[in-house]
């Protein structure tokens, strides 16, 4: 299986985007002995448009241009729903175990993420009822990765 990353906007060089790349190097190394082919970061250009809906409508369409067609596409917002790590992990393996090739993982901008992505979308997850800079959520979101490969392989990196 494939994990696809989408995120709107880039990531600034920094302890951010340090602490992204070693959770991505770990879920990467972890990932293969688990059935994780490859984990993939997309950044796509946050939209210039005058107001939020449209920034969001283009954001989407950028996106929608990006996900494989029978990619399980997984939005991060804050009205989604909260998993514990072992239960993304049963989610994510799940998925894994099913055949599927592709798992796309959407962060979306300042404004969120628009309608039309909510509808096509699998899951709708969250890290919680607090907004969470896409940086942070990126990070967040590679360790779950990262701590989704050790439950399926056993290391002690997670307890419970």
């Amino acid at each position: 299986m494939r994990v696809l990353v989408l995120a709107i906007g880039r990531m600034k060089q920094g302890a951010e985007a340090d602490l992204a790349a070693r959770y991505l190097k770990r879920a990467l190394q972890a990932g293969r002995s688990t059935g994780l082919r490859d984990i993939e970061i997309i950044e796509i250009r946050e939209s210039r448009a005058a107001d939020a809906e449209r920034r969001k409508l283009e954001e989407a369409i950028a996106i929608a241009n990006v996900v494989p067609d029978a990619a399980v596409m997984v939005l991060l917002d804050e009205r989604g729903e909260t998993l514990s790590s072992a239960a993304f992990a049963d989610r994510l393996g799940q998925w894994r175990d099913q055949g599927e090739d592709v798992v796309a993982f959407i962060i979306g901008g300042a404004d969120g993420l628009g309608e039309s992505l909510r509808a096509k979308a699998k899951t709708v997850l969250s890290f919680g009822a607090a907004t969470w800079p896409h940086q942070m959520v990126r990070i967040m979101l590679l360790e779950q990765i990262y701590r989704a490969t050790t439950i399926w392989s056993g290391h002690p990196y997670h307890r419970e």
